[in-house]
């Protein structure tokens, strides 16, 4: 939602009086895996869970539904940036608290670091997100998964703050389905997220987490920014095999790049634009559609003006 309804340096002055961290005209690319993207009217970046409280208070007071950033994966970012206010949840609400079984884990907590931590305590059931670089809240929100496994297999309860007030929503009113959940359509902000996980055998938890790494390591690019897969896997089907047998690796728009290791990858080469992306995506939509008759869905979120 835009800033139209208040003054924007009013709005920014408000939001400077709780929160530290508020950038003007911010550039976006710095705070996404794809490393493209422009400004953002305002950025908020809170360090710690009161700063978060007051800027949603202040922005769901003014009618506003700020545009959300974790470690910005599965994004892309329009080249003319985001109208409004983006906050940025990451470092100082990214605690963890490990109960037996039970974990808790603050939203910005990276889940990475959340399923090593897991595995050495020998507790199962999030070695599929070790290769994951996302957030822990953008990870419930997009119901992210790898391995044949997901988010919903493992969460209890989403903590969220909405305008009216925090508030509690357990795992049967998320709605949950492939990559997507009623998160992604319902006026809020992920601040927590409680699971349960098994207790098993630490060393075979480590194991299966190292080889689900391996394999990432070994079949998913590495090292140019990208935002991971960009289509979502049609039903019975994975969507970089049919990128792969139209002949789409390789295919180049500007600097923006199908990964030869993965189809289903558009690498930035250093100087890509998100129109080069967006233009890439639909030719290989429309390539796929022509030749196997099948449609493939964006899984990257498009975020801002184009």
């Amino acid at each position: 939602m835009t800033t139209a309804a208040i003054p924007l340096a009013a709005l920014e002055r408000r939001l400077r009086e709780v929160v530290r961290d508020v950038h003007r005209e911010a550039p976006l690319r710095r705070h996404v895996a794809f490393r493209i993207g422009g400004p953002a009217d305002l950025l908020v970046i809170p360090r710690e869970a009161r700063e978060l409280r007051a800027a949603a208070m202040i922005l769901f007071g003014e009618g506003l539904q700020p545009v959300i950033l974790g470690q910005g994966s599965n994004v892309l970012i329009g080249d003319r940036g985001i109208r409004g206010v983006v906050v940025k949840v990451g470092k100082g609400l990214d605690r963890i608290e490990i109960d037996g079984a039970r974990v808790t884990a603050e939203a910005g907590a990276g889940l990475p670091a959340l399923a090593l931590r897991a595995a050495k305590r020998g507790l199962s059931g999030l070695e599929f997100a070790g290769g994951i670089p996302g957030s822990v809240g953008g990870g419930v929100v997009m119901n992210a998964g790898a391995h044949g496994h997901a988010m919903d297999e493992i969460v209890d309860a989403v903590d969220v703050l909405t305008p009216s007030g925090e508030r509690r929503l357990d795992r049967g009113e998320l709605d949950w389905a492939y990559r997507t959940t009623a998160l992604q359509s319902f006026p809020c902000i992920v601040t927590s997220v409680a699971m349960t996980l098994h207790p098993q055998d630490p060393t075979a938890v480590r194991q299966r987490l190292d080889a689900w790494l391996a394999h990432r390591g070994a079949t998913q690019p590495i090292g140019p920014p990208s935002s991971g897969c960009i289509f979502r896997n049609p039903a019975g089907d994975h969507a970089g095999r049919l990128i792969d047998v139209v002949g789409g690796k390789g295919m180049a728009i500007g600097g923006a790049c199908i990964s030869n290791v993965h189809a289903n990858y558009i690498t930035n080469r250093g100087d890509a634009t998100a129109t080069e992306v967006q233009a890439l995506a639909e030719r290989i939509r429309t390539l796929v559609a022509e030749r196997t008759g099948i449609t493939l869905d964006l899984e990257v979120k498009l975020l801002g003006e184009f």
